[in-house]
């Protein structure tokens, strides 16, 4: 067995469901609140609680927790549940710098943010319809 086969999953690093909650929390209080996020907040409905708890199924099942997203029965593919949206180089990186926040504001470790930054962009890269 390799070290890598030991090492921790991104969800370990970060600290598992406590963490995964605060930075989702954490994520959709930014959006709601700070014009900085405006755009982004303009694309999710009303009421953001089912989104914080989809979010956490999907965001901890991504990072190698439980599978927990792909059992919901609204559960949808991530690129098909975002193709109705116009999301262009601005959204992407919107998206990226609200994350970023979270994680930071959330304390999630310089080693796991390490870890999981990359996929992050290559996520919301793939994401990106304009």
């Amino acid at each position: 067995m390799s070290d890598e086969d030991n090492a921790p999953t991104p969800y370990e690093l970060l600290g598992g469901d406590a963490t995964i909650r605060d930075i989702v929390g954490r994520f959709y209080d930014l959006m709601d609140q700070d014009p900085a996020y405006a755009a982004l907040r303009r694309i999710h409905g009303a009421d953001l609680g089912p989104m914080r708890d989809k979010l956490c199924d999907w965001f901890s099942e991504w990072l190698g927790g439980p599978r927990r997203y792909h059992a919901r029965p609204d559960a949808k593919c991530i690129g098909a549940a975002h193709a109705p949206y116009a999301i262009d180089l601005a959204m992407r990186d919107e998206w990226l710098a609200c994350m970023q926040r979270a994680l930071d504001e959330a304390g999630a470790s310089a080693a796991a943010q390490a870890r999981i930054r990359p996929a992050m962009v290559g996520m919301a890269e793939f994401l990106r319809n304009r």
